[in-house]
């Protein structure tokens, strides 16, 4: 007795086109790519390497896990195109993270991001002290004077914009930014499009945020003195509840009659915010904080780890975007100890410049950096609460520095 599969396919045909269908076979490659399947095997390394360094040495394990899964899962040999397939007639037949890639090409991940932080997050050390706003926005110096290093080494505005915002130390503020730009400005002269620089942009963004307790206290101790770091600041006032749910209703009002650019981040932000401190709607406040933020979470580290394809990432401009992004932290980092230093003097002596570097948007880890800085000095002295203040600065600082950076080269 013989049989076919169907009336134009023989068995033979099948397990032809299954053989086809393997990685072995069906690997395209752009032009220009000359690493092959080799490519492929080497961010696969690089995939584990950094599932090694958030499960061990625990690396922004949250972010940082999800982002090597996707990284290894679209190097496997012919799974590009089965996860990224765009979808046929009908919206039918697409890859899995062809769709799920929509909430950053469309950018809503980031702002749903924005949303958990902000009903996470504590404005009481900022509303206390309001000249920790003014911390907060010295450590984007950073993002500044990078922006003018991307351009002299070749990038064009935009991509120089989204290699700059690195200094921020906020992944969903970077990834939000690249992606604006990517879709309201276009790299000129044979340069690749913004939008392929996402992967290494936001890698290196979440990489730094993991690593600032390694860059930040030999930056703080080389521009300070043992005097001011022994500095002990006088307690914070404490904040009634009317002020923490005014604060976030003002900051958006002039958030968006002053830079609608920033809107979408710092409304998200604010609204989290607003969820948490009004305490009447704790069913609502929880999701954002828990369920909302993990879910978006996940979707958003596979999906930018999926786009670290070896043939778009294995450039020269990732290189680029690695040696950009730690000179722009570590400028921010400087941007805000100096700025502490300055107020030092003009407290006479009232103002420890180490709450300075909290300024950058690594919430809540820039802070305890400093408070433990400020400790080796002097073991019972807190600026953990003090160094919170520039801290959730740096949130709105970076969000508002993304928000200039789009009106200006959007």
């Amino acid at each position: 007795m013989s049989f076919t599969l169907s009336a134009t396919k023989s068995i033979g045909e099948s397990l032809k086109a299954l053989w086809e269908s393997t990685g072995f076979v069906t690997n395209v490659y752009p032009e220009g790519y000359h690493l092959g399947i080799w490519g492929l095997f080497i961010m696969m390394g690089i995939a584990c390497l950094l599932i090694y360094l958030a499960i061990v040495k625990k690396f922004e394990p949250n972010l940082l896990l999800s982002i090597a899964f996707g990284m290894f899962l679209v190097n496997i040999p012919g799974a590009y195109n089965i996860l990224f397939a765009p979808a046929g007639a009908g919206g039918a037949g697409g890859g899995l993270l062809w769709y799920l890639y929509k909430g950053v090409d469309w950018v809503i991940f980031p702002p749903l991001i924005f949303l958990g932080i902000g009903a996470m997050t504590d404005f009481g050390p900022l509303i206390a002290n309001p000249k920790s706003l003014l911390l907060g926005a010295a450590a984007q110096f950073g993002i500044f004077i990078t922006f003018f290093g991307a351009l002299f080494m070749g990038f064009n505005e935009a991509g120089a914009a989204s290699i700059a915002i690195i200094g921020g130390a906020d992944g969903p503020t970077a990834i939000y930014l690249t992606q604006k730009m990517a879709h309201l400005a276009a790299f000129g002269n044979g340069a690749p499009g913004t939008a392929d620089l996402l992967p290494a942009i936001a890698i290196a963004a979440y990489s730094y945020m993991a690593l600032v307790p390694v860059i930040q206290p030999p930056i703080m101790k080389l521009l300070t003195t043992k005097k001011e770091r022994l500095i002990r600041m006088e307690q914070l006032r404490p904040v009634s509840k009317k002020e923490k749910i005014i604060f976030p209703i003002v900051v958006t009002g002039l958030t968006g009659i002053i830079l609608p650019s920033a809107l979408p981040l710092i409304g998200m932000l604010m609204l989290g915010n607003l969820l948490k401190e009004s305490g009447v709607v704790p069913r609502l406040s929880n999701t954002a904080q828990n369920e909302l933020i993990n879910i978006i979470t996940i979707f958003l580290g596979v999906v930018v780890g999926a786009k670290a394809y070896a043939p778009t990432f294995l450039q020269v401009q990732t290189i680029l975007i690695i040696i950009l992004g730690v000179a722009a932290f570590s400028f921010g980092t400087a941007g805000g100890v100096l700025l502490g230093k300055l107020m030092c003097k003009l407290s006479k002596g009232k103002i420890n410049p180490l709450i300075g570097a909290a300024g950058v948007s690594a919430v809540p880890m820039a802070a305890r950096v400093a408070q433990d800085v400020g400790r080796k000095e002097d073991p019972n002295n807190y600026l953990l609460m003090h160094a919170m203040g520039p801290n959730v600065a740096g949130v709105i600082g970076s969000a508002v520095a993304a928000g200039v950076l789009i009106a200006m080269f959007g």
